[in-house]
């Protein structure tokens, strides 16, 4: 037999929204076991009064045979042959009659009893339990509720005793109601299956004893058969009386151990608040504004996740977005005369929530992992061991929102000792630690837990970088996707190719090659996987902006570039084989290399049916820049032979230039000489010198007349 699904007895105390979710499977499990075995049960009941119909109608048989010879017919009704005939026959079918009798016997005990006590006995319980925990679960709502408004300035000691000790009442008898109620739960698996496969096994066994009664010729074949499912409903049997046990030794255990749990403000000297969280889980009311001077507080579950504050609401199957937690502000505050309210505040300040906790311990603890989250501690290796130092000195928290160069300083320790990465997982760490998610080695392709990237956000190692590029500016909160408030390129006027396509960004993680399209296929599955085990459903739209030049993601609202990918680095692109709606591509990214080779990043998009039509044009762009470049390329050469040409000519003509003027000056020299013929050589090596300088006057000609005269 399979193994049986079970429900968390460990996790009735939390009562967390994904135990009532699985608490509904198991109930909605219950009421379709109930409704078929119904029907079965109405089919079985059948047989049996068909039986128990056969067995008194061949009876009567039996007996008008017998009493055929005491019957005084006016014709024929001396015939011995005929009665002694009939009497034979009134013998067989009276021993036939007892075999059904026997038959009737065996289908009360073997098929009906067992069916008809699990019908009346186990899923009575069960539904008994339903209506005993539904009260219990008001019951507790109802003194939290009336715990939550406890006044904080009236101190009315014997009102708040009283309140407590009904919390307490209510909370141990849900948790008890619960563990019995999962229990009996959990013990439903097991008898299901025995209350379909029992009433068989004793149907057709009835059966064979029936057959066997008039024939000693029965299939060896069918006995070995039911023989092995009467030994698996024993096995089954002995498997739910030892988890019933195990189940049992549990309640009893979490009973002691959650004794002192039950309490809804314990005290902080006994039970230490942990400061060093970044992860936190419960239940919190929140401050709502109905009207316009009137609020109302509600009751809801509270997570973290990364650096987001999500709200789940019973009987939903994922959280929502409270606000996001990075660089925002914290601290305790007095409102509506309640106990434990804090108020978070958005880094812009324009987004406030006031919380209540529960406790003291709880709000301490809560206003501790947001002030963590906020420094973005979370996003270091050993986050608690971080969050110690950083709060050492923290008795009260009242952060104000850091800077970027303070969030730089207190990711330092962690970045010293983390090697270079080009991504990180933005969404949940939960996502890098799933190394199950294949079914097949493909370390290949991808290497082994690899982080998958689920929002546009830029990694915190390139924020370092750049932070430590632009040290000594002022600091200032980064653009979540990547916008650095610098004066955007704006792209070439003359670009042949702009398409625009609306796309839903689905994740990115870095591969190992990029030689095929098989990588972007185990990429999309394992982002698909991923997504699907940690119920994310929210993805990002954005308008893909196909150019000459590069790729572009533009929020749709605001007109921003959230990513820009240049086309030189997109070496892979493809859609997936079934669902062309998705579609993905490789991106070589610059100045990292990872043993001797370019890091690569494989990200993963869903489109309106335009997945082929978007590679098609990817290809189109690249084959367009291809030729832009080649044309580029001899276009410069060209040019290049051109100054080439220019100088030359232009020394050629300098030369003669420097010629005609040596022709002019020997000229002239010789016309100086030609009176007086004592000309030295000294002269005329002056003269010489003198007239190839480039930069003479042009009215230098009567001063060497002079200085020839002389």
């Amino acid at each position: 037999m399979p193994g049986v699904e079970k429900l968390p007895i460990e996790e009735t105390l939390e009562d967390s929204p994904q135990t009532r979710s699985l608490l509904g499977v198991f109930e909605e499990d219950a009421g379709s076991v109930s409704n078929y075995l119904s029907q079965l049960y109405n089919a079985m009941k059948r047989i049996y009064n068909a039986q128990n119909e056969l067995s008194t109608a061949t009876h009567l048989t039996s007996k008008l045979l017998k009493e055929y010879k005491q019957q005084h017919f006016p014709l024929g009704g001396d015939d011995e042959v005929m009665t002694s005939t009939l009497q034979q026959f009134a013998q067989m079918i009276d021993e036939l009659s007892s075999c059904h009798a026997v038959l009737s016997t065996q289908l009360a005990d073997a098929m009906m009893f067992p069916i008809t006590q699990f019908k009346e006995k186990d899923l009575k319980e069960i539904l008994t339990l339903n209506e005993v925990f539904a009260l219990a679960s008001h019951d507790h709502d109802m003194a939290v509720n009336k715990y939550s408004r406890l006044s904080k300035r009236r101190e009315n000691e014997k009102i708040k005793i009283e309140i407590t000790e009904d919390l307490y009442t209510s909370r141990k008898k849900q948790h008890q109601t619960m563990m019995h109620y999962f229990t009996a739960l959990n013990t439903l698996q097991y008898k299901k299956k025995i209350a379909l496969l029992e009433p068989l096994l004793g149907y057709m066994q009835a059966q064979i004893n029936f057959f066997k009664m008039g024939s000693e010729h029965m299939s060896q074949q069918l006995e070995e058969f039911l023989t092995n499912i009467g030994t698996s409903v024993q096995g089954v049997r002995r498997e739910m009386e030892t988890e019933q046990e195990i189940m049992h030794q549990t309640i009893q255990d979490l009973e002691l151990a959650s004794d002192c749990l039950y309490l809804p403000d314990p005290d902080t000297k006994i039970f230490n608040v942990n400061r060093n969280l970044t992860r936190k889980t419960g239940y919190m009311n929140t401050r709502n504004k109905t009207r316009l001077v009137s609020f109302t507080w509600e009751r809801h579950y509270y997570f973290t996740q990364g650096g987001n504050l999500m709200r789940q609401a019973r009987g939903d199957v994922a959280g929502g977005l409270v606000m996001d937690l990075d660089n925002c502000t914290v601290m305790a505050v007095d409102c509506d005369d309640r106990r434990y309210c804090f108020q978070i505040t958005a880094f812009d300040g324009k987004k406030a929530v006031i919380m209540q906790a529960e406790s003291k311990k709880e709000c301490e603890e809560w206003i501790s992992t947001i002030n963590n989250i906020s420094k973005r501690i979370y996003l270091s290796e050993n986050p608690e061991e971080l969050a110690a130092r950083v709060n050492q000195t923290a008795l009260e928290a009242v952060t104000p929102s850091p800077s970027f160069q303070q969030r730089h300083e207190s990711l330092r320790p962690a970045t010293h000792n983390k090697p270079q990465t080009t991504r990180t997982n933005s969404c949940s760490s939960h996502g890098s630690e799933s190394p199950a998610l294949s079914a097949m080695s493909l370390g290949s392709i991808v290497a082994p837990d690899t982080p998958i990237q689920f929002d546009i956000i830029s990694p915190v190692s390139e924020e370092l970088t750049n932070l430590a590029k632009t040290s000594g500016q002022c600091a200032r909160r980064t653009n979540p996707f990547g916008e650095s408030g610098e004066s955007k390129s704006q792209e070439s006027e003359d670009s042949i190719l702009h398409q625009l396509f609306i796309v839903r960004f689905l994740g990115s993680m870095e591969v190992k090659t990029d030689s095929t399209s098989d990588v972007i296929y185990e990429t999309m599955r394992q982002i698909l996987a991923a997504r699907a085990i940690h119920n994310i459903f929210r993805m990002t739209e954005s308008h893909l902006l196909v150019s000459c030049d590069s790729l572009k993601l533009i929020d749709p609202q605001t007109q921003v570039t959230r990513l820009r990918f240049p086309l030189q680095n997109v070496v892979l692109c493809a859609t997936h084989k079934e669902n062309k709606r998705l579609f993905g591509f490789v991106l070589h990214t610059g100045g990292n290399r990872v043993e001797g080779r370019p890091v690569s990043v494989c990200y993963v998009f869903e489109s309106n049916n335009e997945g082929e039509k978007i590679c098609d044009s990817v290809g189109l762009a690249k084959q367009i820049a291809l030729h832009s470049e080649v044309d580029r390329q001899t276009t410069d050469k060209q040019k290049e032979l051109d100054r080439e040409k220019q100088r030359q000519l232009k020394e050629l003509n300098k030369q003669k230039q420097i010629e005609k003027d040596l022709e002019e000056q020997s000229r002239l020299i010789a016309a100086s000489c030609r009176p007086n013929q004592t000309c030295g050589e000294g002269q005329f090596l002056t003269l010489g010198n003198n007239s190839q300088s480039e930069d003479s006057d042009t009215g230098d000609d009567g001063k060497k007349k002079k200085e020839s005269d002389a």
